[in-house]
């Protein structure tokens, strides 16, 4: 089966998901776990096979997203 450009393959999909289930290890050592909607985006990720950069470009909007939201308090 053909995979788009910004895809990873299911072998890549594996690893990053490996990754992130140690990242998330850590940051509940560290006192600051990922919230369930933090979770949600990054088995999205993984499910739909986004490429890193798609992932990048995703979390850097919601962050500059929710920077605005807040001056706006």
């Amino acid at each position: 089966m053909d995979q788009a450009p910004d895809q990873l393959a299911e072998a890549e999909v594996e690893r990053a998901r490996e990754r992130r289930q140690v990242a998330m290890h850590l940051q509940e050592i560290e006192g600051n776990p990922l919230d369930a909607a933090d979770i949600e985006m990054f088995e999205m990720f993984e499910r739909e096979g986004w490429s890193h950069e798609r992932r990048l470009a995703h979390i850097l909007e919601r962050a500059a997203k929710a920077r605005f939201v807040s001056a706006a308090e």
